[in-house]
């Protein structure tokens, strides 16, 4: 008696594709389903081509929300290998970008009872959480893959991603980026776990993980309390509406932080800002260098600056601090509108720098705390982010690295023929989507101006660097 087919034999018998010598041997034809006469034609799920991964993945009677996740399978196939085959939760996540009709999705790996399970996948050090990002607005479909790689050279955590190509319930939604949820993990957000009893001593000191960003159900609530935040004691430069900085709790979550881990987290925020903010605040003893690990805000700086991220330091910021550590920024996160991709707050310029967001828009909900501009007051931290900007230009950040990534994700990509067939999916060449900077009629057009702006940007922050 022959056995029965698994999910991935099963897809490319469907398929038809190259491996059926390889399934003969191991899947009798017995275990084909048989055709039904006058049934119309089944789509067929497309196989991996190249280097570029296919996720597969079906839920077969659960339409997917947003919240909670439903239950699902997922095959990961790469060159005709099966990767990974098991169950999995998913749920549609992201804010604005839920409004596109190309979706992003949170997806956790679980085990056979469908409860979570940790799993290496496409290499990444074993988790449960997972994101499937989809570029819609960002037409190159690199931004946010390019700024992580970038990230992670300069010595930085920043989520591991992989460009892959979805099939969703039959049916092919092209090309995202896979990648690592942020959360608090030894390979990811590397801070010390924080149980509730920690409440004294050294054991109080970390690690915490806040966010600067708007709510999302996950952090319980839908506007700012003393549940889920704390109010940061100054108000942001050129601010006119009554606008404030808050911190949200990310780790630990608002529900579980206990009072003596909220108290001491805001103490130490608010003596960092009241520090940096004194007039005597670049005392190396006594000054803001006393509460935060200047290296980690330089390159954060960096990173931002050079994408001209118009949501950078505001939105998605995260900042960290272990036990016994001083504040660090990090890691980066959601720059898929950075890199000339807003047509607002002048986020499509590449000769202004996102640090002063707030004295273009004064009148948006969510500004820029007043650290950055402060920081740049003191000759030292200047003086460390200008020989810190010459030593990544001549390696890391240099015109030839940062034009060769995306010329490799390009690369893969064709190999695939994975670019024609998202825009096959998404018809969005030469229409404007929210927030385009540029519409450009191919997709050609779209990374020409990808590079350009970039080669653009490093030649004026080369000049703005030296005159800090």
């Amino acid at each position: 008696m022959s056995r029965k087919c698994s999910l991935f034999e099963y897809l490319v018998r469907v398929t038809g594709c190259l491996l059926f010598a390889f399934l003969i041997f191991t899947c009798s034809k017995d275990d084909a389903p048989p055709p039904v006469e006058g049934e119309e034609e089944q789509p067929t799920v497309p196989t991996s081509s190249g280097d570029l991964p296919l996720m597969v993945i079906s839920t077969p009677n659960n339409t997917i929300v947003d919240e909670p996740k439903v239950n699902g399978e997922m095959t990961v196939i790469k060159r005709g290998e099966l990767l990974f085959e098991g169950n999995i939760g998913i749920e549609i996540r992201g804010a604005s970008s839920q409004f596109f009709d190309k979706k992003s999705y949170g997806l956790e790996t679980r085990d056979a009872s469908n409860q979570d399970l940790d799993v290496s996948l496409l290499g990444f050090p074993e988790e449960e959480d997972w994101v499937l990002h989809g570029p819609y607005s960002d037409k190159s479909l690199v931004r946010n893959h390019l700024i992580y790689g970038l990230a992670r050279d300069m010595g930085r955590y920043a989520s591991r991603s992989e460009l892959v190509e979805l099939n969703l319930n039959g049916t092919y939604r092209g090309v995202y980026a896979f990648m690592e949820k942020l959360k608090r993990d030894k390979n990811r957000i590397a801070v010390s776990k924080l149980t509730s009893d920690e409440v004294s001593g050294e054991d109080l000191t970390g690690g915490y993980v806040l966010k600067i960003d708007k709510l999302s159900r996950s952090d319980n609530g839908q506007s700012y309390t003393s549940a889920n935040s704390f109010e940061s004691r100054i108000v942001p430069p050129s601010a006119g509406m009554g606008q404030a900085i808050n911190f949200v709790y990310e780790y630990p979550e608002a529900e579980d932080i206990v009072p003596e881990q909220q108290q001491y987290i805001i103490d130490y925020v608010s003596q960092f800002e009241a520090a940096l903010a004194s007039d005597t605040f670049t005392d190396p003893q006594t000054g803001y260098a006393n509460y935060i690990d200047v290296d980690s805000f330089i390159d954060f700086f960096i990173l931002t600056e050079l994408s001209n991220n118009v949501d950078g330091y505001r939105l998605s910021t995260y900042i960290q601090k272990d036990k016994n550590e001083k504040l660090a920024m990090g890691p980066i996160w959601d720059f898929n509108l950075a890199f000339g991709n807003a047509d607002y707050c002048s986020g499509g310029e590449t000769n202004v720098w996102a640090y002063k967001f707030n004295e273009r828009c004064p009148l948006d909900i969510w500004l820029v705390p007043f650290w950055w501009e402060r920081l740049l007051q003191d000759p030292a931290f200047t003086e460390r982010l200008k020989q810190r900007w010459a030593t990544l230009r001549g390696s890391t950040l240099s015109n030839g690295t940062i034009l060769g990534k995306v010329d490799g994700y390009i690369g893969l990509m064709q190999e695939a023929g994975a670019i024609d067939k998202n825009f096959g999916t998404w018809d969005v060449l030469g229409i404007y989507v929210w927030p385009n900077n540029f519409v450009g009629q191919t997709y050609n057009d779209e990374i020409v101006y990808l590079k350009d702006w970039i080669t653009n940007r490093l030649e004026w922050l080369d000049g703005a660097m030296n005159e800090l």
